[in-house]
């Protein structure tokens, strides 16, 4: 009797965990969508609820608030899935870590960049804006703006420890061209108002970044399959 009372249970308890991972999935994509067609301020938490057919308690349960959600939303688009397995831990990031060549390693990290970019961009885009009217959503953008600067930082070790930047190059320089090249502003300038293809906005990143690093080699050194512009 015990057996069979501990198996329901056990069934119970994975029911539960796969119908909170059903409505925070739809709560997401709902979120997401009425984010980037109606934008942060005019899109409320009970609007979410209904598109994602759930209520709002459900909502508030997992999300505290509609910037915490924002946020949610923001990294499944970064990472592609909802797998709570961290970017630096992720299999990209170690084949990038695992290349000895400075040029190869930027080339890419900015074909992973350029290929994310049209799903996570337009939120952290949209993430800047609202942080004006919204103080909670101001928090969620300096977090975003936080976790970039802290990548960065990791890959300026990372390309440091190849020996093959500028010799006069800090650490904190190398994060700092890192941030900016990264930076939001340049995609939304050269892919959504001048309409570059993403695969011509990652070439002009590389392009610009391994020079303005002064990798050695640089000048006759091109990756297979990007062209200089």
């Amino acid at each position: 009797m015990d057996d069979a009372v501990n198996r329901i249970r056990r069934y119970d308890a994975s029911r539960r965990q796969e119908q909170a991972r059903e409505n925070r999935a739809r709560v997401l994509s709902a979120a997401g969508r009425l984010f980037l067609d109606k934008g942060y301020v005019d899109t409320s938490v009970p609007e979410v609820a209904r598109a994602g057919g759930v209520s709002v308690q459900t909502v508030y349960k997992v999300f505290p608030n509609k910037a915490a959600l924002l946020k949610a939303v923001f990294d499944v688009s970064v990472a592609g899935d909802d797998d709570d397995t961290p970017m630096a831990q992720r299999e990209v990031i170690h084949r990038i870590q695992a290349e000895p060549d400075a040029v190869q390693k930027i080339t890419m990290y900015l074909r992973h960049l350029a290929e994310g970019a049209p799903r996570y961009v337009p939120l952290q885009l949209l993430a800047r804006d609202a942080a004006r009217a919204d103080r909670a959503a101001a928090d969620v953008w300096a977090q975003m703006r936080q976790e970039t600067l802290t990548a960065m930082t990791y890959f300026a070790r990372d390309l440091l420890a190849t020996g093959q930047l500028r010799d006069t190059l800090t650490e904190d320089d190398v994060r700092d061209v890192l941030w900016t090249y990264h930076s939001p502003e340049l995609y939304e300038l050269l892919v959504l108002e001048r309409s570059w293809p993403t695969d011509r906005y990652a070439d002009f990143l590389a392009d610009a970044l391994i020079h303005a690093l002064g990798v050695r080699g640089a000048a006759t050194a091109q990756a297979p399959g990007r062209k200089t512009l």
